[in-house]
């Protein structure tokens, strides 16, 4: 079974379709180093399948660079990494790309996820001044909002028998429900037909809450349908989940594990037993900030939640205490659910505090990818800045793996509904 993964990120949908048994015709992605971050997944699925994983975590501990790791592998699957900025005029350029690496073969499904930030709640705050300097005679918008109809064009292309199209939730109700009446139109006159759902990662066993609409579209007049999804009931809390990462203070980093007593959580999605430690990375701390983490955990192990207003006035920095009030939030250990890492947490750690008050530091590269069901093998290429903000855009993995093996079911038996 084929597919097409545009607006790729860093890998999260194409990781769960892997898993599933699927296999990728392009990955397209416009970022540099999401696109290396996936063609170094991609090596890694296929060293393992010759047996010689020994390169691959030869590269994690650095004994050869990404240039060796990449001559070893066939430039075939490193060519389905594909760095593009798709817009309306350079489409045919794309196609002519994908069209040499699809070859003779049928594209069963489309996947991706155009980029949300246009209808999220910020997103929104930046429209609001669009709106206002449009008054003024500029006409800039905020192309983000459109890419759907990108999206569209490449199943009006491939006429792939399944999609899956992944957004925030604001998507419905963004400039009045306007994109979204536009996206309904768009997908009918294609030829699909269309149904939606509220998603939570958490239920697929992410151990993240994580509401994204997820829009599954199948040709008309065939059998194929939503899928109906089983919640997966959590064993297991946060601090199962990270406990056996070393503990380290802000700035700094560890590469050897705490602990080789592991919960079955972690045995099952996160760490196999050959695994190297990496981007276990925590970023500095001044002195005020590491106050206010203090603070903040004592307040959140008291089952309460640190308010800026609530700070003494030689830890504030500023006179804004009406917004953002709760800017600090710790991770919670006793939960099996954090709250949803955004693309954010590049910018600053303050709403990702680690719950260990001796740490007193946000979290690590390594435990927001955890929290996001990357696997501890998946590595994260470019700086540290540049890891957060793939990891915060990313569809969790097992959420992604959810949604491939029930759409590989209806695929292996033409549209026939199961509950998995």
């Amino acid at each position: 079974m084929k597919y097409i993964d545009i607006f790729a990120g860093s890998g999260g949908f194409s990781e769960g379709f892997f898993r599933a048994g699927f296999d990728a015709i392009a990955h397209v992605e416009m970022n540099q180093d999401a696109i290396d971050t996936i063609k170094t997944r991609l090596a890694y699925y296929y060293l393992k399948n010759v047996n010689n994983l020994k390169m691959y975590y030869d590269y994690l501990r650095r004994n050869i660079t990404r240039e060796e790791l990449y001559k070893s592998i066939p430039e075939k699957i490193l060519n389905t990494a594909i760095k593009f900025k798709m817009s309306e005029n350079n489409m045919p350029q794309l196609f002519e790309i994908i069209d040499r690496l699809k070859a003779d073969a049928t594209v069963d499904l489309v996947v991706g996820g155009p980029p949300c930030q246009a209808y999220s709640l910020a997103g929104r705050a930046k429209q609001r001044k669009i709106a206002l300097a449009k008054q003024n005679g500029d006409n800039n918008d905020d192309e983000r909002k459109y890419l759907y109809k990108l999206y569209c064009e490449v199943l009006k292309r491939y006429k792939p028998k399944l999609f899956v199209f992944e957004n925030v939730v604001g998507i419905l109700s963004a400039d009045g429900g306007k994109h979204w009446d536009d996206i309904r139109l768009i997908f009918d006159l294609a030829g699909y037909q269309i149904d939606y759902k509220q998603l939570n990662s958490k239920d697929f066993g992410v151990s993240q809450e994580r509401k994204r609409i997820i829009i599954i579209g199948w040709k008309k007049g065939t059998k194929y349908q939503y899928p109906n999804f089983q919640q997966m009931v959590p064993n297991w809390i946060l601090s199962d989940i990270l406990n056996d990462l070393p503990k380290i203070n802000a700035g700094e980093t560890s590469n050897i594990y705490a602990s080789d007593k592991i919960h079955d959580y972690v045995a099952k999605y996160l760490r196999d037993k050959n695994d190297v430690l990496t981007q276990h990375i925590a970023r500095p701390v001044n002195d005020r900030d590491k106050i206010i983490y203090q603070i903040a955990i004592d307040n959140w192990n008291q089952d309460r939640r640190l308010k800026y207003s609530e700070l003494p006035v030689e830890l504030k920095t500023h006179k804004n205490e009406k917004d953002f009030v709760d800017r600090f939030k710790v991770v919670p250990s006793k939960s099996p659910c954090c709250h949803t890492i955004l693309a954010h947490i590049s910018k600053d750690g303050h709403y990702y505090i680690h719950y260990d008050k001796n740490q007193a530091r946000s979290i690590t590269v390594r435990e927001a990818a955890r929290i996001q069901s990357f696997p501890d093998n998946y590595f994260f290429e470019g700086s540290r800045t540049s890891s957060f903000i793939q990891i915060g855009n990313a569809v969790p993995p097992l959420m992604a793996e959810g949604i491939a093996n029930a759409l590989k079911v209806q695929l292996m038996n033409e549209g026939k509904q199961v509950d998995v």
